[in-house]
């Protein structure tokens, strides 16, 4: 073990004691939340205050180290396996105690029982695990997925599967981009649903699961998407704020649309052609959404949040991440499934694509639209992803597109914002018009009328000539 990795500071998986204390539970907690959690180490002749290394008594280190195992081993259920080795620092040896994530969640202190005994890692300090985490923990460790297990107190017909089978095929077709890809989509059946784990089959009959309750808006308890627009970079003053509910997959489509329309936008002007221009990657803001939907956990009483601020848009979804997955995995395209269902479905739908692509494709975009990185945030029960905004010094609706620009021709390549465009076509409907009537005509208050008139000046677009009451307004010939 590296020494500068004993010294990294008290961490979700870093724990020091001055000595082993004489009551092993004032560290076995600890040992617990280790195993339900990603693992960690505890190591033993460290003061946790001041890092200064005060050492094991050398005369019965090796007895101390039997019966840190012994108590691991006795005390935990199901079993704990330690890995206990020595390091000396400084001419004196410490007890460094490794606990690998476990197998068989939950693990829990026998003399408490699973109920009050089990305890997980949260922000550096080690805490009883909520009941909606116990949950998640119990069917992890079997192997097994919420969203798959029978919804209960909810029945389901044969017409409600045929509806629901129609109904998934509508949007798969609906988000098909290319008649080839229409081709492609196969009609869904009882059997289908049965595979994917949005009904379950128990004694002989057909039951709807949790996935089917949340695909179809039945929920006992639906979650719903929350969505503001917030003035500034924090949550001080919100400017909009909106509420989804309904089936998940509307939840998703319907914060996706929100999010357009309050996204700047821009449009660029290529021959007779007019293209819009988003601030952000709209693949990308539709990959987050949809990710934050598919992988939440949806035992954890929560809402995902998205929330757009001045500098960035933020995706907040319930549910810490899984064992075995890190940010870094991640980033490399790694991917472990959280519903299999609604996984299942949404891939069916085409919402979502190829497992452990869609953070990688959000870094890429994001680097091609020429964006800072991307900001992913372990929050220790959340999960949030930031994509930022382009930095207030650039305009970002009126950069060239380098990638069509050609020396040899007069074409414009600048994105115009549309009330620009809009000014622009009443302008070559009437040179003479006045900023009162354009106002009428836009729908905003005279101020922005201003700012935008004098931007259009500012960047030569257009130009007065003549008096404020008997001119016009010229269009430049090369800005038109």
């Amino acid at each position: 073990m590296a020494k500068e990795m004993l010294f990294s500071g008290e961490s979700q998986s870093v724990e020091y004691k001055i000595d082993v204390p004489s009551n092993s539970e004032k560290y076995m907690k600890t040992v617990i939340a280790y195993a339900n959690g990603r693992g960690g180490r505890i190591v033993f002749g460290i003061d946790d205050k001041t890092l200064q290394v005060v050492g094991i008594n050398p005369d019965n280190i090796f007895r101390t180290m039997d019966a840190i195992t012994n108590s691991i081993s006795d005390s935990c259920e199901p079993r704990i396996i330690p890995d206990v080795t020595l390091q000396t620092i400084e001419d004196k040896t410490v007890i460094a105690v490794e606990i690998a994530p476990g197998k068989m969640r939950p693990y829990y202190l026998k003399s408490k029982g699973i109920l009050a005994g089990s305890f997980i890692r949260v922000s550096g300090t080690t805490r009883h695990v909520a009941d909606y985490m116990l949950k998640e923990l119990i069917l992890e460790g079997q192997n097994r997925y919420y969203d798959c297990e029978p919804c209960e107190g909810l029945a389901v017909t044969n017409e409600d599967i045929e509806r629901m089978c129609q109904e998934l095929k509508s949007v798969a077709l609906k988000n098909a981009l290319t008649n080839a890809e229409k081709a492609k989509v196969n009609d869904v059946t009882q059997n289908v649903l049965l595979s994917w784990g949005v009904l379950a089959e128990r004694e002989g009959a057909i039951v709807p699961t949790n996935a089917y309750a949340l695909l179809t808006g039945q929920a006992e308890v639906q979650p719903v998407i929350q969505c503001a627009v917030f003035k500034g970079t924090d949550r001080t003053y919100f400017v909009d704020r909106r509420e989804f509910d309904g089936s998940i997959q509307a939840q998703m489509e319907a914060a996706y649309q929100y999010v357009l329309e309050k996204l700047n936008r821009g449009m660029k002007i290529q021959g007779l052609y007019r293209q819009d221009v988003y601030e952000l990657p709209l693949d990308s803001v539709r990959e987050l959404i949809a990710n934050s939907v598919a992988h939440r956990s949806y035992l954890e009483p929560g809402n995902i949040q998205v929330a757009i601020y001045d500098d960035r848009l933020e995706v907040t979804s319930p549910g810490m991440l899984m064992n075995g997955v890190s940010i870094e995995k991640m980033m490399a395209g790694y991917s472990k499934i959280r519903n299999r269902a609604i996984a299942n479905a949404f891939s069916y739908m085409k919402i979502i694509e190829k497992w452990g692509s869609g953070i990688p494709r959000i870094l890429r975009e994001s680097k091609e639209y020429g964006l800072p990185e991307p900001e992913f945030i372990d929050l220790d029960g959340d999960f949030r992803v930031s994509i930022y905004r382009q930095l207030p010094e650039k305009d970002w609706a009126h950069a060239d597109d380098t990638n069509d620009t050609n020396d040899d021709t007069n074409d414009t390549n600048d994105a115009f914002p549309e009330k620009h465009i809009e000014i622009l076509r009443f302008i070559r409907e009437n040179p003479a018009i006045r900023q009162a009537e354009l106002k009428e005509k836009l729908e905003v208050s005279l101020a922005t009328v201003k700012r935008l008139m004098a931007d259009l000046q500012k960047r030569g677009t257009i130009e007065r000539q003549g008096s404020n009451r008997n001119g016009k307004w010229i269009i430049s010939e090369t800005k038109k």
